[in-house]
């Protein structure tokens, strides 16, 4: 598939940007959507004395909530494990019997 350019703006300035297809080029203007929402939300919010402020905990937020989900999954890796341990010995149990 033949990649096209895009453009979407962050901060009032525009980005161009090469995707490969339809779906991820919504998912990046999806994504520039979210961080001007963010930014207009803490613009709001707190007082900054410029749009770098704003991006710079707009990016700090979004960082906080990737860790998070790492997290999260990380533990759900942990409990998949010990499940599947858990029931290997059961198996072996009820093999036994």
């Amino acid at each position: 598939m033949k990649e096209q350019l895009i453009s979407v703006i962050i901060a009032e300035r525009p980005y161009r940007l090469s995707v490969k297809s339809e779906e991820e080029e919504q998912v990046f203007r999806e994504a520039a959507k979210l961080i001007r929402d963010k930014m207009t939300d803490y613009g709001s919010a707190y007082a900054f004395r410029d749009k770098q402020d704003l991006l710079a905990m707009v990016t700090l937020q979004f960082a906080v909530e990737s860790l998070g989900v790492k997290q999260v999954a990380g533990s759900q890796i942990v409990l998949k494990d010990k499940l599947q341990k858990l029931e290997r010995i059961l198996d072996e149990h009820l093999n036994e019997s």
